[in-house]
């Protein structure tokens, strides 16, 4: 008999990335709207050596378009670290190695928002908003998923009074007509 059990969520995370799944709504009053939904279209990349991380990301975004998008997974290494921790409103750098353990977050021309979190030589780990900075060391290798049916919009909240992620159904992009 195997230990192992797959976890029971991951086939519902990639049906409901893929647009193959929506929410149920439930008859109750309080049920949560059902979000919008949208196909899912991925891009590999890698980074080299020396490349900035967030940089990188940014340029990518912007080279493609992509109003709303996600990093579906990162790993790789560092060797300059530099992160906004939680609850403080400056950068933190640290210099070593550090192998990347997660990179998640949400990408867009209109604003993104990452988190990354790093593990030392020593396996110590530490995490926080990614800021310009992160400087590749041997490799990042990167999976990213555009919602091309969504565009993600930064708003102010009115409760948090930030600049916070708002979701729209995509509208047709400018149209090129008479440019050349």
């Amino acid at each position: 008999m195997s230990c192992f059990s797959p976890q029971p969520w991951g086939w519902l995370l990639v049906a409901l990335l893929s647009g193959q799944v929506a929410y149920a709504q439930s008859s109750s009053p309080a049920a949560m709207p059902t979000p919008p939904a949208s196909t899912l279209r991925t891009y590999a990349l890698r980074l080299r050596p020396g490349d900035d991380l967030r940089r990188e990301l940014q340029r990518f975004v912007e080279q493609h378009q992509l109003r709303a998008a996600a990093v579906l997974t990162c790993v790789g290494s560092l060797t300059e670290v530099s992160l906004r921790l939680a609850n403080q409103s400056g950068a933190s750098a640290y210099h070593g190695h550090f192998e990347i353990v997660s990179l998640v977050g949400t990408l867009a021309l209109s604003g993104s928002h990452l988190h990354l979190a790093v593990a030392d030589s020593t396996g110590r780990m530490l995490g926080g908003h990614l800021l310009e900075g992160n400087r590749v060391y041997t490799t990042a290798e990167l999976v990213i998923g555009e919602l091309p049916k969504l565009e993600f919009r930064r708003e102010t909240d009115p409760v948090s009074t930030y600049q916070e992620l708002t979701i729209y159904p995509a509208t047709p992009a400018p149209s090129r007509k008479g440019k050349k």
